[in-house]
């Protein structure tokens, strides 16, 4: 894999640090007036998904990490793992609960997610970023019930939890970002 040095570090940038592979989220390369020039570098571990701050300096140098990013299909949850496709091989990854996380809400059959592979092994789970779901569950909107927010909670057939306006009612279908949790639009 290519040698990166701090100041070639930017988002989206995938690097090996002490020996696991990190996502760069931010970087930012700061010239003090004295002293020797730093990288500020906001990095998430895709083992884990915990985020960390680290300062590199202008000397310092990672290797890029041997990850792959893999358009996948899901396939179905046996209650332990996971399973995804590859569209065009047709082979078959299982990922751990653990390893899907929160991305598990946006899950729906035959999805096209980003299935992150290190060394052939899953390590990461990307929904799609915007999913369309009908609305199982929520409260009904009553005529002129406009005071505070102005919306309310409605579950999905995926089993996640969103703020709707209030003129959606149960059995509609909804477009939302998976990326941020949010009510986009109505489908018709």
């Amino acid at each position: 894999m290519a040698t990166y040095f701090s100041n070639d570090f930017r988002s989206g940038l995938k690097i090996m640090f002490e020996g696991e592979p990190y996502a760069i989220e931010s970087s930012e390369f700061v010239k003090p007036g004295k002293g020797q020039a730093f990288a500020r570098v906001k990095m998430r571990r895709l083992l884990t998904g915990s985020r960390v701050e680290k300062t590199f300096k202008s000397t310092d140098s990672a290797e890029g990490a041997d990850v792959v990013d893999t358009n996948m299909n899901y396939l179905y949850n046996d209650g332990e793992f996971y399973h995804f496709m590859h569209p065009e091989t047709f082979e078959q990854h299982q990922v751990e609960a653990k390893t899907v996380g929160d991305s598990a809400k946006w899950l729906q059959d035959n999805a096209e997610c980003i299935v992150t592979l290190w060394d052939g092994r899953p390590i990461a789970v990307q929904p799609p970023n915007f999913i369309e779901a009908e609305i199982t569950e929520t409260d009904p909107g009553l005529k002129g019930d406009t005071a505070g927010t102005g919306g309310k909670p409605a579950t999905l057939s995926t089993g996640a939890v969103v703020k709707v306006p209030l003129f959606v009612q149960i059995g509609e279908v909804i477009k939302v970002d998976t990326r941020s949790g949010e009510y986009v639009s109505r489908v018709k």
